[in-house]
C-alpha cells in the first residue's frame, strides 16, 4: 500500500511549490533568491495558490534577482503584489522585499550559496534564514523543504507539517524512512505532497481511497 500511496502523491500532488511558481530550482544565485521570495510570500497566512501566483507577478516585474528587486520601486512591488491577489499584506511585503534584497546583496553579494557555505548543518541554516525580515521558523522550514533537492546536505528534511501529512496517508514520519521511499530527486516532491496532505484532510482521504 505504501508504494501505491507514494505513487499517487507524486503523480497527483508532487509538484513542488517552486515549480508551481515557475522557478527552475538550481544551486545558482537567481533561483535561490526566487525561492527566498516565494518563501517570504508563503510565510504569511494566505493561500499557497495566491502566494505562488504573486511570486510569478513579482518575477515578471523585475524581482527575479536581488539587484533587480532593488531596482524596482516600492510602488511597482505593491502593484505586482496586488495583481497576484496578495492585497492584504501588499504594503508590508513590498517593504520586506526591499529589505530582503538589500541584506542578500550587501551581506552575501546576492548569492545565497554564501549563506549555505557559512552554516554548519541544518540547524544553523534554519537560524541563518530567520535573520531575514518576514521569515521565521515556518519560513525557514519552507525554504529547506524545497532546497534540499539542490543542497543534498540538507536532505532528508521533513518538518512537522510534512510529517503530519505523511502520517495522515499512512507513510513513515521519520525523515530517513520517508526518504527511503523515493529516489533523491523525488524527495522534495514527496515532501511537498505530504504538506498538501497535512493542509487538506479531503485530499489525503482521496489519495487513500484510491488504494
Amino acid at each position: 500500500m505504501g508504494e501505491k500511496v507514494v505513487r499517487a502523491l507524486l503523480d497527483q500532488h508532487g509538484t513542488t511549490y517552486a515549480e508551481d511558481a515557475g522557478i527552475e530550482l538550481a544551486d545558482e544565485p537567481a533561483p535561490l533568491w526566487q525561492l527566498l521570495v516565494l518563501t517570504l510570500l508563503l510565510s504569511a497566512r494566505i493561500r499557497s495558490e495566491v502566494a505562488v501566483t504573486t511570486a510569478r507577478e513579482l518575477f515578471g516585474a523585475g524581482c527575479s534577482t536581488p539587484r533587480g528587486t532593488r531596482a524596482t520601486t516600492r510602488h511597482q512591488r505593491v502593484a505586482a503584489l496586488g495583481r497576484g491577489g496578495y492585497r492584504r499584506y501588499d504594503e508590508r511585503t513590498a517593504t520586506q522585499l526591499g529589505e530582503l534584497a538589500a541584506v542578500v546583496t550587501d551581506r552575501y553579494g546576492g548569492d545565497l550559496r554564501q549563506l549555505h557555505a557559512e552554516c554548519d548543518g541544518v540547524r544553523e541554516l534554519e537560524k541563518g534564514l530567520q535573520q531575514f525580515t518576514g521569515i521565521g521558523p515556518v519560513g525557514a522550514a519552507i525554504f529547506l523543504r524545497e532546497v534540499q533537492g539542490v543542497w543534498p546536505d540538507v536532505a532528508p528534511y521533513v518538518d512537522r507539517l510534512a510529517a503530519k501529512g505523511a502520517e495522515r496517508v499512512g507513510l513513515p514520519t521519520a525523515p530517513a524512512e520517508l526518504a527511503d521511499l523515493v529516489s533523491p530527486p523525488d524527495l522534495p516532491r514527496l515532501v511537498a505532497a505530504c504538506v498538501r496532505a497535512a493542509r487538506s484532510k479531503e485530499m489525503a482521504e482521496a489519495v487513500l481511497c484510491q488504494q
